[in-house]
């Protein structure tokens, strides 16, 4: 009951819940297509009492307009690698949505070999001005950056497992979206977690325990599965190579920011789904339920009953998560032993 009463309400951003202490979020990536409106909305939380913004592009104006907005709290724009550090100092929570988008026929391999360096500079100015940050990832590939994020944060010796998230929010709210239009009924009230990963058959939502009951055949369930797998490229596509999932993503990021922060001002009861470090499975990076609080994660909720086609489902894609676990490692290891080359992995959907 726990899970779906808190899943239930983790769409519900039209104003942030009201946290107790003030604390400063920092978003790199913030001049791009996720950043701006992840930005906008997260000014919209008043216990942010700085909002801080990065970007390689110039940020004094997009800075000074969101300060603008009638809210507390000030908002600093940093500009370039060198203000990266300063932007991350002191941060509680630092969301990284800079990055590369998958555009019409590109692989996530090559985003990996696009998108890794993001990871590997924004765990090594954590690890130097802010260790104690809780570190949430939107850049892609979510599977292998998060675990390219992890290494360099143990060789820094700043890992904390509880700190570290892949931002999965995305395929929630399209579960949420996809099923509450096919019952004719608000997507709000629909509760259903997602596991797994974020890329392609990584995406599981377990159907079998939506609330309330979907009712349909085998048949129906496979073809909704996959369209919540693919929803990613069906707006790549729609886009026609003008990029990828913005909107909406950064509806999910400050989704799950907004229960992250109230998760750290003490709030209980808070379930989200996201991609970690993790021992409920063999793969040791996977999405699930987990219950939020002060320090990051507090609990990791148990993964339910399964039909045999999520069963089934969720054999196939382990594997895959546990080789892009192993390629997320490599690239950093590679990145960190000085190779000037970065290696391209082989291994998703």
């Amino acid at each position: 009951m726990l899970l779906l009463k808190s899943l239930k309400n983790q769409a519900k951003l039209a104003t942030c819940r009201v946290v107790v202490r003030t604390l400063k979020v920092a978003v790199v990536g913030a001049g791009g297509g996720i950043g701006q409106p992840l930005s906008l909305l997260l000014r919209r939380c008043p216990g942010i009492d700085e909002l801080a913004l990065h970007d390689l592009s110039e940020m004094k104006g997009i800075a000074a307009d969101l300060s603008h907005i009638s809210q507390t709290g000030k908002v600093m724009g940093f500009t370039g690698e060198q203000e990266l550090e300063s932007a991350v100092s002191g941060a509680d929570v630092v969301v990284v949505a800079a990055g590369m988008p998958r555009l019409p026929g590109m692989q996530r391999d090559h985003l990996m070999a696009a998108n890794g360096n993001i990871a590997v500079k924004v765990a090594t100015a954590i690890s130097n001005a802010s260790p104690r940050a809780h570190l949430a990832f939107i850049t892609n590939p979510v599977n292998m950056i998060v675990p390219t994020a992890a290494e360099v944060l143990k060789a820094h010796g700043t890992f904390d497992s509880r700190r570290l998230f892949g931002i999965t929010t995305l395929d929630v709210v399209r579960s949420k979206k996809f099923i509450g239009d096919s019952m004719n009924i608000s997507p709000n009230e629909v509760n259903i977690p997602v596991i797994g990963g974020h890329a392609g058959i990584t995406i599981l939502p377990l159907i079998s325990q939506c609330q309330p009951k979907y009712r349909c055949d085998s048949q129906e369930i496979q073809k909704l599965t996959h369209r919540i797998q693919e929803a990613g490229t069906e707006v790549v596509n729609a886009k026609a190579g003008k990029g990828s999932a913005t909107l909406s993503m950064a509806y999910a990021g400050a989704t799950f920011v907004d229960s992250l922060l109230r998760g750290i001002a003490g709030q209980e009861g808070l379930i989200e789904c996201a991609f970690v470090a993790s021992k409920l499975t063999d793969a040791p990076f996977f999405a699930s339920p987990l219950e939020l609080g002060k320090d990051g994660i507090k609990r990791y909720i148990p993964l339910p009953q399964m039909s045999d086609y999520e069963k089934e489902a969720l054999e196939k894609l382990l594997p895959i998560l546990r080789q892009n676990a192993d390629e997320g490692v490599n690239f950093a290891k590679t990145i960190l032993s000085g190779q000037s080359h970065s290696p391209i992995p082989a291994a998703l959907p």
